[in-house]
């Protein structure tokens, strides 16, 4: 059985926290600016608790 990679397939932005980067190099994203609205109508301080490597500093740096 032979695999063929295609090369149109984004590749994981893994442990890459610089969002012009991963837009502009063409990596794969996923869009979640719809939840902005809701970040900003929450309380006085938003807490983003994530394990490691899951994208913390990334929504911070699109924000």
């Amino acid at each position: 059985m032979e695999f063929v990679v295609s090369s149109d397939k984004k590749l994981l932005p893994y442990g890459m926290m610089n969002f012009a980067d991963i837009r502009l190099d063409g990596y794969y994203y996923v869009d979640k600016t719809m939840y902005i609205p809701l970040i900003e109508r929450s309380n006085r301080y938003f807490f983003f608790i994530r394990p490691r490597r899951f994208g913390k500093s990334l929504t911070l740096n699109m924000l």
